[in-house]
């Protein structure tokens, strides 16, 4: 979590040089963003190594419990941010994603650690691993494509003051790409976290069926990864089809993303289920 926190600070300053005389920041941000984005590379090598023992002790995979679930939720968001950037440029999105990990490991480490224990019976199935893992994928998806519609209302907001002779007050966004191409990247990763959403509600259907004798019961954990399905579809199928893009399409991208993040702490915290790190 500290190099996390290390990278997080370089990002930061990568974004304060940006912000300053264009003829001057060149070198200093560059350097900037490679220290920060090396140190991502670390903090995750060393994040991947502490979830791996902390498997290897438990002698199973390691998201049987709140804390478990954020180690190994927080890891697939740093992987698929690593990964992308062989595909395309997106290290301005370093210091979101270094941010929510020491957010999140944060806050797991202080409310949430419990020792190791042997999992619940409706927990030790191999559909644990298939189901769990894949929505952790998909949420990294919807996590980057959640950043770049951030990045995407902040772009439009500035280019809309330059269209209107404003100054604008968000200077470093000026390397950054346009709106909208910030907004055609988000669809594609989102696309990508829906079709892993799609796979996780169909396996976790097929696991409530091996565990408790029925495919869907109205859990709160099934109704809010279907919810999250639905607003996600919507998202989708509006841009496509009815034109839905701009603002409204990062609004939209954005509302599904706050459904996640209430899925997984708020449900996981405050509510009782049959999925029995509920409320751990």
């Amino acid at each position: 979590m500290m190099v996390y926190a290390i990278a997080f600070v370089f990002y930061v300053v990568d974004l304060a040089n940006r912000s300053g005389d264009a003829a001057v920041i060149g070198t200093k941000r560059s350097r900037s963003v490679r220290i920060g984005f090396s140190l991502t590379v670390l903090g995750f090598v060393l994040h991947a190594a502490a979830t791996v023992l902390r498997g290897i002790g438990a002698g199973r995979v390691p998201w049987a419990n709140m804390y478990e679930f954020a180690l190994t939720a927080t890891l697939a968001i740093v992987a698929i941010y690593l990964v992308v950037q062989f595909f395309v440029d997106l290290r301005f999105l370093g210091v979101l994603i270094t941010g929510m990990a020491v957010l999140f490991l944060g806050i797991s480490k202080v409310n949430y650690y419990v020792a190791i224990v042997p999992l619940p019976p409706a927990l030790d199935s191999y559909w644990l691993v298939i189901h769990i893992l894949v929505a952790v994928l998909s949420v990294g998806f919807f996590t980057l494509a959640f950043g770049l519609a951030i990045m995407q209302l902040l772009q439009t907001r500035r280019e809309n003051q330059i269209k209107n002779d404003v100054e604008p007050n968000m200077k470093f966004l000026a390397s950054f790409p346009t709106a909208v191409r910030l907004e055609d990247v988000a669809y594609r990763l989102a696309i990508i976290g829906f079709a892993f959403w799609t796979f996780t509600l169909i396996a976790g259907s097929i696991w409530a069926e091996a565990a408790w004798s029925r495919y869907w019961g109205w859990d709160v954990k099934e109704v809010w990864t279907f919810v999250i399905w639905v607003l996600y579809a919507g998202f989708i199928h509006a841009r496509a089809t009815r034109g839905w893009r701009g603002t409204r399409s990062a609004w939209l991208n954005i509302i599904a993303y706050a459904a996640v993040i209430f899925n997984f702490t708020i449900v996981n915290v405050f509510f009782k289920g049959l999925h029995a790190y509920s409320g751990l």
